[in-house]
């Protein structure tokens, strides 16, 4: 049976928002986070990081750093006794830098394509997954991957939910505190049988 996905954004959800993470030394994860994914892991979810980093794109840092902050980023989980079981990133932009990285992708949130590369690599049931993010676009790709979107007043989310939202084309399934929040609601609903997607 295939099992369902917590897709995480990473900036401002599982981390604090700094702006662009150009060196590892910048990147802080909040305070309850270790313990979210120790909570996933303790349920049917996989947790799963979906990220878009467009500064590779932008030339301000290679690839390189990327990987060392996920590296960082899963030590920390590690050392609190909690798992990542994968972590997807795109380093595109359509309109900014050179190719191979100057490029209208599909993984480039609001688009679902780093959920759907989860889905076929991880043997994934998108339709009982959540996507938690701080943005719409966030939501957004949750959404056209047919899993549940939350958002999380984290990051740049309360922000965009008080004084954004009016201009949104979509409507999150849920709204959280922070990222706990996210998941504790999304293990209510899952364990409800009534499947990711509802209405607020």
């Amino acid at each position: 049976m295939r099992r369902p996905a917590l897709f995480m954004d990473r900036d401002g959800t599982l981390s604090h928002e700094v702006g662009y993470v150009n060196h590892v030394s910048r990147f802080r994860l909040y305070c309850w986070s270790v313990d979210a994914v120790r909570l996933i892991n303790r349920s049917e979810f996989l947790a799963v990081v979906v990220t878009n980093q467009a500064g590779v794109a932008r030339g301000y840092f290679p690839e390189s750093v990327i990987d060392d902050v996920h590296a960082s980023m899963n030590h920390s989980m590690q050392a609190g006794g909690a798992r990542l079981d994968a972590v997807y990133f795109c380093p595109h932009h359509p309109s900014v830098g050179e190719p191979p990285y100057r490029l209208d992708c599909d993984c480039r949130k609001p688009k679902p394509g780093l959920l759907r590369r989860a889905a076929e690599d991880l043997g994934l049931d998108l339709s009982r997954s959540v996507m938690v993010g701080d943005k719409p676009s966030d939501v957004e790709a949750g959404q056209a991957a047919g899993a549940a979107g939350v958002l999380v007043l984290t990051g740049y989310g309360r922000g965009e939910w008080e004084n954004q939202r009016h201009g949104w084309t979509v409507e999150p399934d849920h709204v959280a505190d922070d990222l706990l929040d996210a998941v504790e609601w999304a293990l209510v609903r899952l364990e409800s049988g009534e499947g990711a997607r509802c209405s607020r």
